[in-house]
């Protein structure tokens, strides 16, 4: 930035030369001299410690010190600005592209501009007041107006997408609502830019993948970040193109670069794709070699599939010489080099034996159909319930978890969950509550909803909470139900209530709105037994008012939006 000295007014010199004949100021209130450029920073650090603390040599300490020092700041920024130089008048931006959905109705209009407006609470201790947490509503408000086809007021665009800024998690339902002026606004605001790649038509600027010329001079000469967009988009379109795009430069592209891509192959899986992924296999990478023969897994009915189904089914069979058949393991020996090329990892990590890795590897990898003509064709039900030897039995059924979730199988997964009241809940093979999610997430949502209300039913919510973030929302009735009786249960027993704030938080934005009135019996502060925790009492009516009072928001919510 160019800057120009402040002239000294001759008058101002004479008259600071002549002894004055009337009142006169004090001399520490006039600075001795225009500051020098550069002073800036000065001024900012004497107005933050002090003139006290920091004296200086453009003014003399005293009383008037903190006035010579707003005084130079103020012929400072005078100086600083009258420095800059007229420049060339930007060229005026195209006005933002029309959005031909329906305006939001005035009341959900007020509503979102509340939602944007909120920030979340800042208490400690665990205990948030009986008021509902706005902020937290926004995404459930979000996900009902874009099913209604609205479209956000410009005026709140700039909030809404601040808010997609800070919250990865909001961002596909916040740009969806921005619509096309998310991504003209993205373009004349770098905070946005977030919004270019991932709202509905930011990959407007990309070439389409008939517009085969500038997709290969992208492909080629663009930056990584572009070049991963380019690859996603025709992906997603023309999952061919984008595969034969990637083979093309597969050879001279960085490992961490060809593993990036060839995550992009999730998308539109399927058997077209194996011989590349095979050609993968043999990568001078271990990362892209495991990543590749994970997505060759994924196809029950590849060669890397059968090959596998051969290694475990040579490790896995029935003993019919007992009374009652058993299921015994025969861990592989060694790791040969053909295995290693299929995506088994030789080194185990640390506290796993390296037979028990291995085999876990190669069941988790093997079509799950395998094992009913390889076990006497017993239903998977059926071979769960079979007895392993010589304790392998934790290491069989975790490896079939594994495969049943990759597979996308509901059967083994209902095998292997169990019955949602039997001891420990999650049957044989879930060995812990992360993987009975993940196994869940294999049901229909009503399905799930109900083997978690059984779950709560039988073991209250102490371990619930990873099970039910994966539960459709709104909860369905059965599951609702269950988890207000069992908050009624712990509230009753005098139950330290603070370890129950992660379930309450997952009430409010989960349950059925229409189970607001089942509430209106559980605010009144409840008697507080000898062992119950001090305050508990009144920490559960708080809760539970919250609750109550964020569900009629809910509810209100949904009525101003108007009908789906």
């Amino acid at each position: 930035m160019n800057r120009t000295p402040t002239p000294v007014n001759s008058s101002t010199t004479r008259a600071a030369q002549t002894p004055p004949t009337g009142p006169t100021q004090p001399p520490a209130a006039v600075p001795a001299a225009p500051p020098a450029i550069g002073v800036w920073e000065e001024l900012v650090t004497v107005a933050l410690l002090g003139t006290d603390r920091r004296p200086s040599a453009v003014w003399a300490p005293g009383r008037e010190a903190p006035v010579a020092l707003l005084d130079a700041a103020a012929a400072e920024t005078v100086r600083r600005r009258a420095g800059l130089r007229p420049a060339r008048a930007a060229a005026r931006p195209e006005p933002a592209p029309a959005d031909p959905r329906p305006a939001l109705p005035p009341a959900a209009a007020r509503r979102l501009a509340l939602l944007l407006a909120d920030r979340p609470g800042t208490g400690g201790g665990g205990r948030r007041g009986s008021a509902p947490d706005l902020m937290e509503l926004l995404p459930q408000w979000l996900a009902a107006a874009n099913a209604r086809g609205f479209a956000a007021p410009p005026e709140v665009l700039p909030a809404l997408l601040d808010a997609a800024r800070g919250r990865t998690d909001l961002r596909p339902s916040a740009l969806a609502l921005a619509g096309p002026r998310a991504v003209w606004l993205a373009r004349l605001n770098p905070d946005w830019r977030f919004a270019l790649r991932a709202a509905p038509g930011g990959d407007a600027a990309l070439p389409q993948p008939r517009d085969g010329e500038r997709v290969r001079q992208l492909w080629q000469e663009g930056l990584f970040a572009e070049r991963v967009a380019l690859l996603a988009s025709i992906r997603a379109r023309e999952p061919a193109v984008a595969r034969e795009l990637l083979s093309a430069t597969w050879a001279t592209e960085r490992a961490e670069d060809r593993l990036m891509f060839l995550d992009s192959l999730r998308t539109g899986l399927g058997a077209d794709d194996e011989p590349f992924l095979e050609q993968a296999l043999s990568d001078r990478s271990r990362n892209v070699r495991a990543t590749a023969a994970e997505l060759l897994s994924a196809l029950p009915g590849s060669a890397l599939a059968a090959r596998m189904a051969v290694r475990a089914a040579a490790c896995v069979a029935v003993d019919r010489t007992r009374e009652v058949p058993w299921i015994v393991v025969e861990a592989p020996h060694e790791c040969d080099s053909s295995m290693e090329r299929d995506g088994v990892v030789l080194k185990a990590p640390a506290g796993r034996g390296e037979r028990s890795w291995w085999l876990g590897q190669l069941v988790e990898a093997t079509p799950l159909g395998t094992w009913s003509a390889r076990l006497g064709g017993r239903t998977p039900a059926e071979i769960v319930a079979l007895p392993v030897t010589d304790d392998w039995q934790s290491e069989l059924h975790a490896a079939w978890c594994r495969a049943a979730v990759r597979q996308r199988d509901a059967g083994w997964a209902r095998a292997l969950l169990g019955a949602p009241a039997a001891p420990e809940a999650g049957g044989p093979g879930a060995v812990s509550l992360a993987e009975r999610a993940k196994l869940l997430g294999t049901l229909d949502p009503g399905e799930r909803a109900e083997w978690v209300a059984g779950f709560i039913a039988a073991h209250g919510l102490s371990e619930a909470f990873q099970l039910l973030g994966g539960c459709a929302v709104p909860w369905a009735g059965p599951l609702g139900r269950a988890v207000v009786d069992a908050l009624n249960i712990a509230r009753d027993a005098g139950s330290y209530p603070w370890s129950f704030s992660g379930v309450m938080g997952l009430a409010e934005r989960c349950l059925d709105p229409a189970e607001a009135s089942r509430l209106d019996g559980l605010l009144a502060v409840p008697d507080e037994t000898e062992d119950a925790s001090p305050g508990a009492g009144g920490y559960w009516a708080e809760a539970f008012q919250r609750l109550g009072t964020t569900l009629r928001l809910r509810a209100a919510m949904l009525q101003e939006l108007g009908p789906a």
